[in-house]
């Protein structure tokens, strides 16, 4: 079996250098961290310290990984997440991916090491079958996002086709035809080798809609975005446009937040001069004026099933369940539209 010495030789690099590697130390050298990591692959070296669970003693630890940490559609499922593990005596960590595939694998390295018992993806960048091989150290249940070729693996998340046909059917029925459309990802612009079926699924959904009841669809009405900023950025942009859309659809009510305080600073009137939708009904929906017009996400209902899920696949270790559940996301009709 290899040991920290084997790893530092073939790393080129101390043992106190893999220790803290090991321990996720944040100040380690990039290129010294990599070595390390491969060192420890090509070795097959699992550290002494989290062996227990190779004789069969769990570490009551589970990882959950999200994109961006300070978005509140996470912090809600999270929280849900944390109040199941802590009801059945599991520790949570949760690991910031900040939208990075390196950094997804790096955490997933927790569950190869035996430093966790399971993993739950709320985010994913990685292609399946770069994680899928994972699945041997452990279970892992995907939560909201998923990946076009999942198996091996359970998802808790919602119909985003549906929801998305749903909103856009409601700003037609109101007589909004001139619809712009704002995508938590721009789906044609993510980096290589790098997709989003979520983002996909979302946009099917409003063209399929669109195109359905004959309305055209404007390239200078397409944004994407996450954040406050971004939202505020997109009135700017639609206040230059020659053609302005009289509604919009955005991915979250963050962006849609943006949007309507713009709007308050530019004079332009929601929802007589743009009616704004968002998704996710976050508590901020409410706090808005006008109030937000939204897709309500479960977010606690999603969060809870998902760590069940992994729990109960924790007392099942020798069985793989693959499955897809939807959840119900209503739409929210506010003062918005």
């Amino acid at each position: 079996m290899s040991t920290i010495k084997d790893v530092a030789t073939k790393a080129g690099v101390s043992r106190s250098t893999v220790s803290r590697v090991l321990n996720h130390h944040p100040y380690v050298d990039e290129k010294k961290r990599k070595a390390v990591q491969e060192a420890i692959k090509e070795l097959g070296y699992t550290p002494n310290s989290s062996a227990q669970r190779l004789r069969g003693t769990e570490t009551k630890t589970i990882a959950v990984l999200v994109s961006r940490i300070v978005n509140p559609f996470f912090s809600a499922v999270v929280d849900a997440m944390g109040e199941v593990a802590t009801m059945h005596s599991y520790r949570m960590i949760l690991c910031n991916t900040r939208g990075r595939a390196d950094q997804e694998l790096h955490f997933l390295e927790l569950l190869r090491t035996k430093q966790v018992d399971g993993v739950i993806l709320a985010s994913i960048v990685n292609d399946w079958e770069t994680i899928y091989p994972y699945l041997q150290y452990g279970p892992i249940v995907l939560c909201n996002e998923y990946p076009r070729d999942l198996h091996g693996a359970p998802v808790i998340t919602i119909d985003q086709k549906k929801a998305m046909t749903t909103i856009t059917k409601h700003l037609l029925h109101k007589g909004y035809d001139s619809i712009a459309y704002c995508n938590v990802y721009d789906v044609n612009h993510l980096p290589e080798g790098v997709r989003s079926p979520l983002a996909e699924d979302r946009y099917e959904g409003f063209v399929q809609t669109m195109k359905s009841e004959g309305k055209v669809i404007q390239s200078s009405w397409r944004f994407s975005g996450h954040s406050v900023d971004d939202g505020r950025d997109i009135l700017r942009t639609i206040l230059g446009l020659s053609n302005r859309p009289n509604a919009i659809i955005t991915g979250s009510d963050e962006i849609a937040a943006g949007i309507i305080a713009e709007a308050k600073v530019k004079k332009v009137r929601i929802p007589e001069d743009l009616a704004v939708v968002g998704f996710d009904n976050q508590p901020t929906a409410t706090l808005l004026e006008p109030q937000l017009t939204t897709i309500h996400q479960p977010t606690f209902e999603m969060g809870k099933q998902a760590m069940e899920m992994l729990l109960t696949l924790l007392a099942n270790q020798n069985e793989q369940y693959e499955s897809v559940t939807f959840l119900e996301a209503p739409i929210q009709i506010r003062h918005s539209t």
